[in-house]
């Protein structure tokens, strides 16, 4: 039984672990989101943006999928039979999630482009990197994270230009 309960076939403990990691990460997409709503509303506005910026409308729907995507591979990685690999890439996976929030904190928060694209680059990588730990654990959940991945390269890419054109 309690292996049983350690790997996560118990329908309940399945389910309340995946809600605790949709929880958690719409957590740390709610405290960035208050970093900035105050630069968003005043200070981003004034920034020479490329060609390319998103509107702002597409933000939240966009990071909003990610995050529960996000948790739903970090979700499959905790149901993973390989303990000690999958406890790794949880750790992987928190540590990400801690950079997700501290790039909102340095580009929004601090509103220091320039700071925040160094994080980012550091960012992505990890993001990689626990995409990379959760491939052979679940592919499925590697493949959750291809986008996620993606999006935080275009974040990149718009935070470089932003602070390039400012």
């Amino acid at each position: 039984m309690a292996k049983m309960l350690a790997q996560g076939r118990e329908p309940w403990l399945s389910a309340v672990v995946l809600g605790c990691f949709i929880a958690g990460c719409l957590a740390v997409g709610a405290v960035a989101s208050w970093v900035t709503q105050a630069s968003v509303a005043t200070w981003y506005p004034t920034l020479a943006k490329p060609w390319f910026n998103p509107p702002n409308w597409l933000f939240g729907p966009a990071w909003t999928f990610l995050y529960v995507t996000m948790a739903i591979a970090a979700w499959l990685v905790w149901r993973s039979d390989d303990r000690v690999r999958a406890q790794d890439a949880l750790y992987l996976f928190g540590f990400q999630l801690a950079l997700n929030l501290a790039w909102s904190l340095l580009f929004f928060g601090l509103r220091d482009p320039g700071l925040a694209l160094v994080e980012v680059v550091v960012f992505w990588l990890a993001i990689a990197a626990t995409t990379r730990a959760f491939w052979p654990l679940d592919r499925r959940a590697g493949l959750l994270m291809l986008p996620y991945l993606a999006w935080v390269g275009f974040a990149a890419l718009l935070n470089a230009a932003i602070w390039w054109m400012n």
